[in-house]
């Protein structure tokens, strides 16, 4: 596999796109500019049918310019108040650039993508917006952060999107075109890295220091690095490539210089594997042997095949599937928790909604649930 080819197979992609991309590095201001060529960029690849979301840092560099904070290293608490300054910045610039396509901005926070009902919750939506053919914008709530807001952040969060998306493919822009063999700022012999197979301290090593000069931020190769290991751990494949291009994606398609990170199995493969063996369970369904044998088959659970619910668990939480006889089927994440799950045991979709008071779905979705070592 290379990048060009990684870009063309992929059916979702995350795009990281960094400030300094975003903000003119001498009036501060919107890149209107380099905006306007990226959507155009990425056009391309929704009209041939491939799905974007887009992860954008640039709230905090634009707040600051609007506030009238100076050119100058600024206190966590200045941080967050430039972040939510210029969070509407970012949004009206890039709902701009992209109409008439809708976007829509989604804030998360690091514990939005760790804890298991944030993490549903923030994947149905993200996939809803998807179906409805609008463009997602990810961006780090930095208003309400309690940490030091670093650099390099963004990188690891668009990881943790493309894990939460199933996505096969994360682009991170950056100011070089890949990763080499050391900072080619300062060795003009660094080769450039076509691919790597695997991060290695070898490949680690490699990282360069950070790149402060513009002072929208800290961080560098590092955190790219790190990025590319979560998303390749999540069977997705990531490329590093230059992004201050007019069409740095049609670029890489003509083979502009990057370095493609090969991922670990499939998407859907790696999501289940954690859920298989990642996660304690919080309780059990015994079913009937028809919904066993649906399970068996790639089908999602309906609470019409539960027989019984154990434990104490709520939505989003793991649980074990056990056929009659005992034997565990599978195990997946719950829709419903313990209590509902037992008051809608046995019933059928009408009777759910009748009893719920809202639309009847499976009780675990044949997306979130990894096949039990027993099953045939």
């Amino acid at each position: 596999m290379d990048a060009v080819k990684a870009l063309a197979d992929a059916r979702l992609i995350v795009v990281k796109v960094g400030s300094a991309l975003v903000a003119d590095a001498h009036s501060g201001e919107v890149d209107r500019g380099w905006l306007a060529a990226f959507a155009a960029d990425t056009a391309r690849l929704i009209a041939r049918g491939q799905r974007l979301i887009l992860v954008s840092s640039g709230a905090v560099a634009l707040g600051r310019r609007r506030l009238g904070l100076a050119d100058r290293a600024l206190t966590l608490t200045e941080k967050q108040a430039a972040a939510a300054a210029g969070q509407s910045l970012l949004m009206a610039a890039w709902q701009e650039a992209f109409a008439p396509t809708p976007t829509a901005q989604i804030l998360v926070t690091a514990h939005d993508t760790e804890a298991r009902r944030r993490f549903l919750n923030a994947r149905a939506t993200l996939r809803a917006l998807l179906e409805l053919g609008a463009l997602p914008i990810v961006n780090e709530n930095d208003t309400v952060a309690t940490e030091e807001l670093r650099y390099g952040d963004n990188d690891r969060l668009a990881a943790r999107v493309a894990q939460m998306a199933g996505a096969d493919l994360l682009v991170l822009l950056s100011d070089v075109d890949g990763l080499y063999t050391s900072d080619p700022r300062l060795e003009p012999a660094a080769r450039r890295v076509e691919r790597v197979e695997a991060i290695t301290p070898e490949i680690e090593a490699m990282a360069g220091g950070a790149n402060l000069a513009r002072r929208v931020g800290s961080g560098g190769m590092a955190t790219k690095i790190a990025a590319a290991r979560i998303a390749a751990a999540a069977g997705c494949a990531t490329i590093v490539t230059l992004g201050r291009l007019e069409g740095p994606l049609s670029a890489l398609e003509t083979g502009a210089g990057a370095t493609l990170f090969e991922p670990q199995g499939a998407p859907a493969a790696a999501y289940k594997a954690w859920i298989a063996g990642s996660l304690a369970p919080h309780g059990a369904l015994t079913v009937d042997d028809g919904a066993a044998a649906a399970i068996r088959a790639g089908k999602s659970l309906l609470a019409a095949g539960v027989k019984s619910v154990h434990g104490r668990f709520g939505k989003g939480d793991a649980v074990v599937v056990r056929d009659g006889a005992g034997r565990e089927v599978g195990r997946g994440l719950a829709r419903y928790d313990a209590a509902d799950a037992r008051r809608i045991v046995g019933l059928r979709s009408g009777a759910i909604e009748t009893l719920l008071g809202e639309a009847a779905g499976p009780l675990i979705h044949a997306d979130d649930l990894a096949l039990g070592p027993q099953a045939p």
